[in-house]
Order: structure tokens, then sequence, then C-alpha cells
């Protein structure tokens, strides 16, 4: 007997968002140009975090520790102690990123391979197929009609 699909919140969005992915794209190009755009995305945005991260880590640094002439006896001292908690979480989460990173570029070392395969337009046909059966659209009339009626039915959980 099969196990029923979790029924949580988290759960429920991937499924929806699951589905909706084989909808909008299902054929193996448009799956292959997804897969690879969502890497590179996650890869610019994690970058560009880590090096926002390194700026303000920089300049906290740079004021924290003022050249020798500039600094007034006891001036920075409280602020260097305010700023000394963050920075082990600010550093952890610096390295957690430049892992990620490299994991990303392994992935995408890896998925490059997955653009060298080219299918004839009946495959291509038979992913659109098997993508409507996978993932039906949510707004279609059928099946719109019978998610109300599924809702209005007491003893079944809504």
């Amino acid at each position: 007997m099969p196990e029923e699909p979790c029924q949580c919140p988290d759960c429920q969005r991937f499924y929806r968002e699951h589905d909706r992915l084989i909808r909008e794209n299902p054929t193996l190009r448009q799956q292959q140009e997804l897969n690879w755009a969502a890497l590179q995305s996650f890869r610019t945005l994690a970058g560009r975090v880590m090096e926002e991260l390194q700026k303000q880590q920089e300049a906290a640094e740079a004021a924290a520790n003022p050249a020798p002439a500039a600094q007034a006896p006891g001036a920075g001292a409280d602020q260097a102690v305010d700023q000394a908690v963050e920075p082990d979480a600010v550093q952890q989460a610096m390295a957690d990123l430049e892992n990620i990173n490299a994991h990303l570029f392994s992935i995408e070392a890896l998925m490059e391979r997955i653009f060298d395969v080219r299918v004839p337009e009946e495959v291509e046909q038979k992913f659109r197929e098997v993508a409507g059966e996978l993932a039906p659209d949510p707004l279609n009339a059928d099946r719109l009609r019978l998610n109300r009626l599924l809702h209005q039915t007491p003893d079944l959980p809504g």
C-alpha cells in the first residue's frame, strides 16, 4: 500500500511547485534550460551575498581598527566588543556560502553533460504527454469541479 503524501504546508508548497514546473516546462529541453537557469541563479545570488558580507566584514574591521593617530584613548573599544559577537556567525555563514558555491560548481560540471543529450521531436512529445499525466492543469474545468466537490464533502479532509 503506497504511503500518503505529507500534508504539511511545506510539503504541499513543494508538491504545487513541482507540478507547476512540470506543467510549464513539459519537454526535455525546457527541463534542461530550467535546471541550468536555477543553478546559475543560485550561484549568482550566493556569490553576490558572499561578496557583500566580505565587504561588510572588511568595513567593520577597518572601523574597529582605525589608524593609531586617529583613535582617541578608549574610543572604539565598546564598538569592538559589540561587534565581536556577530562576526563568528557571519564568518560561519561565509564559510557555508563558500561550500555551497563549491558544491554548485560541481553540480554545474555534471549538468553540462545533460546538455549533450538531444532527443527527436517524438520523444519530446512523449515528455509532454507524461507531463500532462504527472501534473494536470489545476485550472482545468474538470479538476476545478472535482476540487469543489471534494471540499464540499464533510467526511473528507479539506
